[in-house]
């Protein structure tokens, strides 16, 4: 792979998408806790709830860390570029923003 390639892939999600990521993270970290922690009452073993929450935890993280195309469907509509014509105004014309004073 080159770097032109690795450049075009697709590196950002949108506000959705991070929510849904969020909420996909906590519900399969909360699902693992709960398996785990009943395995480890069942069979005695505290060492296999820690197993299974790591498990949990890589598997959250290879759904929800990479920008994968069901976190990138609603993308943002950005507003065009427009002139303040800031520019055109002379020095006298502009309007001086004054802060209150804190008493």
């Amino acid at each position: 792979m080159t770097l032109e390639h690795l450049s075009s892939l697709p590196t950002q999600m949108d506000y959705k998408g991070q929510k849904l990521a969020e909420q996909m993270f906590q519900g399969i970290i909360l699902f693992s806790a709960i398996v785990g922690f009943i395995y480890r009452y069942v069979a005695e073993q505290f060492g296999w709830t820690v197993y299974i929450v790591m498990a949990g935890f890589a598997f959250s993280c290879l759904l929800t860390l990479p920008p994968w195309p069901i976190y990138r469907r609603h993308p943002l509509k950005w507003l065009p570029v427009q002139d303040s014509g800031s520019e055109d105004k002379k020095p006298g014309e502009r309007k001086v923003k004054r802060h209150a004073k804190n008493n």
